[in-house]
């Protein structure tokens, strides 16, 4: 239960920190700074949830993290799947945050959705909004992997690895799909902007819990076989 509650604090403060500065400075082409903060607030949210509650849960905070994981046999499906309930129910409970956030304080959100993902930088392709979750999606996992491999010797370097990786695929994915590598991450902005009148971020929400999950499978199997 500890593990679960870990998760589910882990997600919760991803989607505050994260979707909440990609809210408040805005994504758009226009403004570079705002990719800049947004693509570190969700690399530093995971160097510090690494060493917060990594000891305790291993730090997944993201479904397709887990999948990896229990591909590479780290952990049980039981496991999993509580995991993976977890991240969602902290993605959801940190989107409600931010809808009390700036709600009560007037303050406008510049994406226009929570911080839901889209495929208004791939001019709605469905095709290569899948192919940049997937693909990043793998190099983030492939990374995660290998720092938390046995036979790795990265010392106490690891969740600032992970987490700087992080920033890098967001630097690339935010004007593409809004960076999303994580389907917790994108359920949870998801319903709360659609439950507050903006049901868009719904319509192609299956592409960033497919890809990601797609990613993160090929990346254990190459893992795998790359490591033996």
């Amino acid at each position: 239960m500890k593990k679960l509650i870990a998760e589910f604090i882990g997600t919760l403060t991803l989607v505050v920190l994260g979707c909440g500065t990609a809210m408040l400075v805005g994504c758009d082409a226009a403004n570079g700074s705002g990719y800049l903060l947004t693509a570190l607030a969700f690399g530093l949210v995971i160097v510090g949830m690494a060493y917060c509650v990594g000891n305790i849960s291993g730090c997944h905070i993201n479904p397709a993290v887990s999948l990896g994981v229990l591909i590479s046999g780290g952990m049980t499906v039981t496991d999993f799947v509580g995991y993976v309930i977890a991240q969602c129910l902290g993605a959801l409970a940190g989107a409600g945050l931010l809808a009390g956030i700036f709600g009560m304080g007037g303050v406008t959100d510049m994406t226009g959705g929570f911080g839901s993902n889209g495929l208004g930088g791939v001019n709605g392709s469905v095709g290569a909004g899948l192919l940049v979750e997937i693909v990043l999606t793998a190099i983030f996992v492939m990374v995660i992997l290998g720092v938390t491999s046995k036979k790795a010797n990265h010392g106490s370097f690891g969740g600032l690895i992970i987490g700087l990786t992080l920033t890098l695929v967001h630097i690339l994915g935010i004007g593409l799909t809004g960076t999303s590598v994580n389907p917790a991450r994108s359920l949870g902005p998801a319903i709360v902007a659609a439950v507050n009148g903006n049901g868009a971020p719904l319509s192609c929400l299956w592409v960033f819990i497919v890809g990601p999950f797609i990613g993160a499978a090929i990346a254990a199997v190459i893992y795998k076989f790359l490591e033996k």
